[in-house]
Formats: C-alpha cells, structure tokens, sequence
C-alpha cells in the first residue's frame, strides 16, 4: 500500500513522503496514529496543494530576506569603546549588543554570526543569518 506521510516519523518517512509500505503496518500504525493517510486522488490533491502553498510561502520569505539584506548591508554600525593601554579594548562587543543597535530589523542574537570577538579597533564584518542560504554581511566599526 502506499502511504503519504503527514508527520515526520524517525527512519520511515518525512512528511509529504510518499512511500510503499506493508498494507497491515499502514493500517494499524501508521494510519491507526495519524503519521500517514492512504494514497489516493483526493490526498494527493491535498498534498499538491500544501506543497503550493509552502512554495509560495518560502518565495515571499525569501524575497523579504533578500529586501532585509540590502537593507542591512548599507546600515553604518559602530560602537564608542573603552580602551587601555596600546588600544586595547575592554571586553569585546556582543551579539546582543549588535542586535540592539539592527532592532528596526526584527533581528534575534542567535541570527548573529560572530566567527572571532570583536576585540580589536577598526572594522569587523559579521554575519547575520536571515533565512536558510540567505546571509547579510555587516560591517562593524569599534573606535574609541
């Protein structure tokens, strides 16, 4: 029998999968606790529409990203900090602090990328993560 999944399922099927199953293992599991539904016409309309749906969906975020991009890349950052002796910067800046400063963005901390801390004076560029493959470079000045 073949199934279309609805909800993941560890090492069976993720949802929208459809697979060849064991018609009694379909019945009395898989179908008994909602995982999957019988493939027929009327499911598979259904499983055509919601992946329709999930296109347009990921078309919009996407075209929001990449508009929060551009955006982003041409926002001027920069943070007045305490040095010592030779320059050097007390403690470093944090991703809540550049989250503080993008809050006209919607932006979460966790969004942020901060590969090495930003410790030194001078420009610092930063990742920050906005949807699946779609990441904004900001250019980050730490002066005193």
């Amino acid at each position: 029998m073949q199934v279309i999944f609805i909800k993941d399922l560890k090492n069976q099927g993720k949802k929208g999968e459809i697979k060849e199953v064991k018609d009694g293992y379909a019945q009395n599991f898989l179908i008994k606790n909602g995982y999957a539904v019988k493939k027929n016409d009327v499911n598979m309309s259904i499983l055509n529409k919601q992946r329709k749906e999930e296109k347009e969906l990921d078309d919009y975020n996407r075209k929001m990203a990449l508009d929060m991009k551009n955006k982003i890349e041409n926002e001027k950052i920069s943070f007045v900090v305490k040095t010592g002796e030779g320059d050097k910067v007390f403690g470093s800046v944090s991703a809540k602090q550049i989250k503080d400063k993008l809050d006209k963005y919607n932006i979460s901390k966790n969004q942020i990328i901060i590969d090495t801390p930003l410790n030194s004076l001078g420009y610092h560029e930063v990742m920050i993560d906005l949807y699946k493959d779609i990441f904004a470079i900001v250019r980050i000045e730490l002066k005193k």
